[in-house]
């Protein structure tokens, strides 16, 4: 059995406490060295001498270690190690030539590591930390495997790698200048021109790269990378901040490099975008912050279906309780009554430096999650301020009847300081001791493990759910969330869907969702507002819709088409102008299709 001792550096304030760890340790009680102090004051665990009673990990007053038991098959695998009682990863992604390898799985088990492994940026150290070892120790290591000649070729620098990061939106304040001056200094392939359109980056052409949005931030970032001449090409997240037309568009572009010899890595949490731009798929399992374990190469179609059941047949390991799965119909007749009518709103038109917007009424019923979608600059986030009352609209007073509204907006700022559990205090007050919020909300969030870590060192995921826990922890009737998914892993999308549906229902209250990851609105919405018309010129909102025409009026408008997977009912793209591509198109059914009775739809 192999032990792993970890000890989170952000939660352990060893000033602060009274060093439970080590006293109440039986192994240092009776005379072992188990648990020491290095110089720099943090607690050192002996992984040899532990005996895993867990003592240590209940006595700590910040909940700052954890003591995790391995199969002993996981002694020889590690790849990589940060320090003593850190995170250590196992096992390595394995780089496919000619084709497009796919990571799924949690934030923080080891995903951007195994990239930056890949890309150069780390030297695994195959977990000697003290004394890593050199190019010809490790390339030994990966002797037989296709590993072997991937990283025989990064230590004699004969491989160019690049690669986009995962958070985007620091991007301005490291690159100064405007766009076109950016990507020409990018462009080694002579494809400028061809992205420029492929991207319609014409708007932004002049524009500095300090004005742009997250969305134009993302579409520049992997054009930058797309130009660069590589043997190599990773991308981490390439869909955050883009609309669902965007989010094909740039798997497009990016599984094209794959058609020319090259070979392309991606970690992505949309499964939509991750299913039609992989070829292969590896899941990354284990404990975040502990460990993370990565799986052999999986078909797409295979991978995604096994991380969704939960289950590693191969390793005979289980690392969720329950499958996920999707539902397959839509009713088109709504089961909303006048009684049940929270809100009625009215026309609204707003007018913002040149752009529009136009909005059907409608009505918000009791217990209803309407989802909003619609292409980027279409004027989503603008109703949803009209709503939430941030702005007025040039019609009409909107009056909302008294109703509390509480609003969680696209982009974040983590410019408070102090813990989470001080911003938590601050906006929900009382509630945050409620025994109901903890377990409706901040539990299955995750929210409790960073309860006391600064508001400033969280990463984006983190940040995020602490926003939608306090957005939810908030005493309102109409919640307005916009894009709550970004930066989220699969699995905390699939949490989130749940605990708003859960806390809205439970409080007969309503609420908006801006989201673009359309499992993710399948999962979570009971009627959707479809946006269309022309970005940052005009744009039209319906009223709201059932699910069924909502989504076949707006995947009729992007002329993309979805099939069903007949073991999970997940949603898959189908290949622009396939068979089955074909035939919903022509009896409009673009989303909720049955999973039988259909042409045959051949592989992506």
């Amino acid at each position: 059995m192999v032990r792993i001792a970890v000890i989170d550096r952000d939660k352990c304030k060893f000033k602060d406490c009274q060093k439970e760890c080590y006293r109440f340790c039986p192994v240092v009680r009776v005379g072992s060295s188990c648990i020491t102090f290095g110089e720099d004051g943090y607690p050192i665990i002996s992984e040899t001498l532990c005996i895993g009673c867990g003592i240590c990990v209940k006595k700590c007053p910040f909940k700052a270690l954890t003591i995790i038991n391995l199969p002993e098959e996981f002694k020889e695998g590690i790849v990589h190690q940060y320090g003593p009682n850190m995170f250590r990863l196992y096992r390595m992604i394995v780089p496919k030539f000619r084709k497009v390898s796919g990571l799924i799985g949690p934030n923080g088990a080891g995903k951007s590591t195994a990239l930056k492994i890949l890309a150069g940026k780390i030297k695994p150290n195959l977990g000697n930390y003290e004394s890593p070892p050199d190019w010809d120790e490790i390339i030994e290591y990966f002797k037989g495997s296709e590993l072997q000649a991937y990283f025989t070729r990064l230590a004699n620098d004969k491989l160019k790698v690049v690669f986009k990061p995962q958070y985007i939106t620091e991007i301005p304040s490291v690159i100064k200048g405007n766009v076109n001056e950016l990507l020409q200094k990018a462009d080694e392939r002579g494809k400028i021109d061809e992205i420029k359109d492929i991207l319609e980056l014409t708007n932004i052409w002049d524009r500095k790269v300090s004005l742009l949005s997250g969305g134009e931030l993302q579409k520049i970032a992997i054009a930058a990378v797309f130009l660069r001449d590589a043997d190599v090409y990773i991308f981490d997240e390439p869909s955050s901040y883009l609309d669902v037309r965007e989010r094909i568009r740039v798997a497009k572009l990016i599984h094209s490099l794959s058609t020319i010899g090259k070979t392309v890595i991606i970690v992505e949490h949309d499964l939509a975008v991750l299913d039609y731009l992989s070829d292969y798929v590896s899941i990354v399992y284990g404990r975040p912050g502990a460990y993370g374990i990565i799986s052999l190469p999986y078909s797409v179609r295979n991978g995604i279906n096994i991380y969704l059941d939960g289950m590693i047949p191969e390793e005979n390991i289980r690392f969720r309780d329950e499958p996920i799965r999707f539902s397959v119909t839509a009713s088109l007749e709504s089961s909303w009554s006048s009684e049940d009518i929270l809100l009625e709103y009215p026309e609204l038109i707003k007018s913002l430096d040149g752009f529009t917007l136009h909005t059907s009424a409608g009505v918000i019923h009791k217990g209803e999650i309407i989802g909003i979608l619609g292409p980027n600059g279409i004027g989503k986030t603008t109703f949803v301020k009209l709503l939430a009352g941030i702005i007025k609209p040039d019609n009409i007073e909107l009056k909302l009847e008294g109703l509390k509204v509480a609003y969680k907006p696209q982009y974040l700022k983590a410019d408070f300081s102090g813990s989470v559990r001080m911003f938590l205090r601050k906006v929900v007050g009382d509630k945050l001791h409620d025994t109901s919020y903890l377990t409706m909300v901040l539990r299955p969030l995750g929210i409790e493990r960073i309860m006391d870590q600064d508001i400033k060192t969280l990463s984006g995921g983190e940040l995020q759910r602490v926003a939608i826990a306090a957005t939810l922890g908030r005493d309102a009737d109409l919640y307005l969330l916009d894009e709550p998914s970004a930066y989220l892993d699969v699995e905390e999308r699939f949490a989130m869907a749940k605990i708003v549906r859960r806390v809205i229902k439970s409080r007969d209250a309503a609420a908006f969702i801006v989201e673009h990851d359309l499992i993710v609105q399948d999962l979570i919405s009971d009627s959707m507002i479809v946006f269309s018309g022309k970005p940052a010129m005009e744009g039209f909102a319906t009223t709201p819709l059932d699910l069924r025409t909502a989504m076949n009026k707006f995947l009729k408008d992007v002329d993309i088409t979805f099939r069903r997977d007949p073991q999970t009912g997940r949603p898959r793209v189908n290949k622009e102008g396939s068979r089955l591509d074909r035939y919903q198109k022509q009896i409009g059914e673009f989303y909720y299709v049955a999973l039988t009775g259909l042409p045959e739809e051949e592989e992506n």
